[in-house]
């Protein structure tokens, strides 16, 4: 048996590493996360690991970008396989990514380093844009600007939030080597950029042996006219030829950073009318948002990937598992009102629903007596009640039993009941006719 060692694993966690094909031969142990400081996160995962009496096989983690730099530096210290240090700190150093993918593609936004301490830090990028703190490790939201008023207001909040967000990762860039120009990029600094417009897509791959391969494009749809997700699909209902290309460029660009050892995502932006595709940001991680999804329609998570690159070993699963559905969906069940909960559905209710709909799965996000504007991680105007994973014979079965789930689930609020939360009747995308393509302005992916 091998030890594995996973930062911040919970007890579905643990579940899903163990089902997969490697992982039933491996022991899985939890490494503690959570702390903001660096140094004190990788002090107490030394501690676990120093003090384990046995072999250390591998380290992974895959839970956000923050402990993928942690898991990084561990492996390193370790002679462990792993993405390396610098590489992932080049994925979430936003402006040093810009730089990155400028040299090896033109389909990335403009971009700006903007000099806060400035009396009129105005940036040479046309209006809409978003203002982004330089690191994306630290969860400080961006603002989406729309004017010279609204420049002003993102400014105040980047200044008033910048010793908090950036001390962290200031730490962080101690141990690397930057180019001059990434050098020059402190707290004091944010990017710009412009908003990018069109339906978003996700790339996902690995990088083997400093080789890249793309294995998944996926759909990300938005709930009409807002920037809100309605649901992750896969697999994508783009045309093959854009497909093509969008791997072509995940795999140059994810070369470019230096990444190994490790899967990716690179989230897109593409504008049907004018052809244009825009890289959001590269992640050197999978998004747990995928895993259910690779499951219902390749029979097997991506946590394989991620598990046998830990262990040094080919991550090609072409030969691995059982084909399911021909296509699956995560949605986000949402309300477009704050409101504090009093109730929520039982688990009881929960598991007898998904036993009467074959390929559901269902997570309730609120808990009673919370405020959602005050859960962690939630913003207007849509905030998170369910993530209902679907698998179906098409989009319109996949869709069918997403909304059987949505009139079950009971939700109720103190200002008012659940009957008022009624959310946007989803249409099923159709990619496969040229007309059927529609322009629609997006407010990118916010951290």
């Amino acid at each position: 048996m091998r030890n594995v060692f996973v930062m911040g694993m919970d007890e579905r966690d643990h579940d899903l590493w163990r089902r997969t094909p490697t992982g039933r031969d491996c022991r899985f142990h939890r490494l503690p996360s959570g702390e903001i400081d660096v140094e004190r996160s990788l002090d107490a995962a030394r501690r676990v690991l120093d003090d384990f009496d046995g072999s250390v096989d591998a380290v992974i983690g895959h839970r956000d970008l923050s402990g993928t730099l942690l898991v990084a530096i561990l492996c390193a210290e370790r002679g462990l396989p792993g993405p390396g240090p610098e590489a992932v700190v080049r994925c979430g150093h936003r402006y040093w990514s810009r730089l990155l993918q400028a040299e090896v593609t033109d389909a990335h936004p403009p971009f700006a380093l903007v000099d806060l301490d400035l009396d009129d830090p105005r940036p040479d990028v046309e209006y809409p844009l978003w203002m982004r703190p330089i690191d994306s490790v630290s969860h400080e939201p961006a603002f989406r600007v729309e004017d010279d008023r609204g420049l002003a207001r993102a400014v105040e909040l980047l200044r008033e939030g910048a010793d908090r967000r950036s001390r962290p990762f200031e730490s962080v860039m101690e141990r690397m080597d930057p180019p001059e120009k990434v050098a020059e990029a402190d707290r004091h600094h944010c990017l710009a950029e412009g908003a990018p417009h069109g339906v978003r897509i996700a790339v996902e791959g690995y990088v083997y042996r400093g080789r890249a391969t793309v294995y998944a494009v996926l759909d990300s749809v938005d709930f009409p006219g807002t920037p809100v997700f309605l649901r992750h699909q896969y697999p994508s209902a783009m045309p093959g030829e854009i497909r093509r290309r969008l791997a072509d460029i995940a795999e140059r660009v994810v070369e470019h950073h230096g990444l190994d050892s490790t899967t990716f995502v690179v989230e897109f932006s593409y504008d049907p009318i004018e052809d244009r595709i825009d890289i959001v940001e590269i992640d050197p991680r999978p998004f747990q948002s995928h895993t259910a999804l690779f499951e219902l329609v390749d029979g097997v998570a991506d946590h394989e990937r991620v598990l046998r690159l830990a262990l040094g070993e080919d991550p090609d699963l072409s030969e691995v598992g059982e084909k399911g559905y021909p296509v699956a969906a995560e949605w986000y069940h949402r309300r477009f009102r704050d409101g504090v909960v009093a109730r929520v559905p039982t688990t009881g209710e929960v598991r007898a629903l998904e036993r009467t709909l074959p390929g559901v799965r269902i997570r309730i996000v609120p808990e009673t007596g919370r405020r959602l504007s005050e859960m962690f991680a939630q913003d207007a105007p849509g905030y998170e009640l369910a993530r209902i994973v679907t698998g179906g014979e098409d989009e319109l079965d996949m869709q069918a039993k997403y909304e059987h789930c949505v009139k079950a689930l009971r939700f109720e609020f103190e200002d008012e009941t659940a009957r008022g939360n009624r959310l946007p009747r989803p249409l099923p995308l159709r990619f496969s006719r040229p007309h059927a393509f529609t322009r629609r302005r997006t407010g990118g992916i916010a951290p």
